[in-house]
């Protein structure tokens, strides 16, 4: 395996709430690969960002994804969030990532 990754860890978080709406931050560090701390900095950076919603539910937070965001790339293309997460997680059709990711889609 290279050395390196394609992607930042910005864009792994967001990976792993695409997946799971409800993801604990616990877990969201163990799937990266980074500290707990670090996973609770870029999931700030994300929701202060405006890529993320977070809202409170009991002991637990649910995220929704802002799909209608444009995400910056290289050479100034600019492409919607929801379509580059629909080509980073082309199977993931989970009731939790079709909600997270169509909530907010009509409102951005």
């Amino acid at each position: 395996m290279p050395p390196f990754g394609f992607l930042t860890n910005h864009g792994l978080v967001l990976l792993c709430i695409a997946h799971d709406s409800g993801v604990r931050v616990r877990d969201i560090a163990v799937d990266v690969g980074i500290t707990e701390r670090a996973a609770q900095r870029i999931v700030a950076d994300l929701v202060e960002a405006g890529y993320l919603d977070r809202e409170r539910i009991g002991r637990r937070n649910r995220y929704t994804i802002r799909t209608g965001l444009p995400v910056s790339l290289p050479a100034r293309r600019d492409i919607a969030l929801n379509t580059l997460l629909s080509v980073l997680l082309p199977h993931a059709s989970s009731p939790e990532r079709r909600e997270a990711m169509s909530a907010r889609a009509a409102s951005a």
